[in-house]
């Protein structure tokens, strides 16, 4: 397939797209230009209509990965940039580029979600319909509106979307630096992160392409976190409907 990558140049779309080339044409839309060779890139931004239709134009698919003035899921820190810029790209961006998708019969996507979608103080994610979107981030609010304009457009427009609530994404030497020293002073005295491999984060991407090709008028959130042994997030869904686990752990030494 052709996938569109908005967002692909930033740390999480640099370093999936090598595992995604292997399966996927791949193209970008990006203010920046990816480091990766063999990928065709449109310069432009997901608040301008014109670029997104370019970039969206015989495309198959999609992944969103957009995000500017991220936070954790345990702060209530904002200013007026951090607000503009998560309710400009998270609602408003998404929004249109969805819209414009669905015009352009592109129906089937996979949007970035994050775990701090979740007031991150809690000691374990029972599952993702359970556990509710009470972050205190506008960062992590914003990205939970982006999850419901998702299912708007599942319901009402016949797409299909997945949604990953990714924790700590890290390209792989990081990952192994973290995972033997993890970081504890987090802001607002947040627990330490579960990071998750490139190429763990990378597979949850592939299989949740592939799970959106299926079906019509579907929306899913899932939990993708490196968290193997399930202590803190409840990976069930994960597992059952795409197929996916963290696996970097059974070949890297950490």
């Amino acid at each position: 397939m052709r996938i569109l990558l908005a967002g692909g140049s930033g740390m999480v779309g640099s370093f999936i797209t090598p595992y995604l080339q292997k399966q996927h044409e791949i193209r970008v839309l990006d203010m920046t230009e990816p480091s990766q060779p063999g990928v065709e890139f449109v310069k432009g931004s997901v608040t301008e209509p014109a670029d997104v239709q370019k970039a969206l134009t015989g495309v198959d698919s999609f992944i969103w990965l957009v995000m500017l003035s991220p936070q954790g899921g345990s702060v209530t820190d904002q200013d007026e940039k951090i607000i503009r810029e998560n309710y400009q790209v998270n609602c408003l961006g998404l929004h249109m580029f969805l819209y414009t998708a669905q015009s352009l019969g592109v129906r089937s996507g996979v949007y970035t979600s994050t775990m701090s979608v979740h007031h991150r103080a809690r000691d374990y994610y029972s599952a993702e319909e359970e556990v509710p979107l009470d972050t205190p981030s506008a960062y992590g609010l914003s990205k939970g509106f982006g999850e419901g304009i998702c299912r708007y457009f599942a319901r009402w427009f016949d797409m299909n979307l997945a949604a990953l609530r990714i924790s700590g994404p890290r390209p792989r030497e990081r990952w192994i630096d973290e995972r033997r020293n993890p970081i504890t002073d987090r802001p607002g005295g947040a627990r330490p992160l579960f990071v998750t491999d490139e190429e763990d984060l990378a597979s949850a991407y592939s299989a949740a392409l592939a799970l959106v090709q299926q079906g019509h008028g579907r929306f899913d959130s899932f939990f993708i976190a490196g968290d193997e042994d399930q202590k803190e997030h409840n990976l069930t869904k994960a597992k059952r409907v795409l197929g996916w686990e963290p696996r970097t752990h059974l070949k890297v030494e950490v």
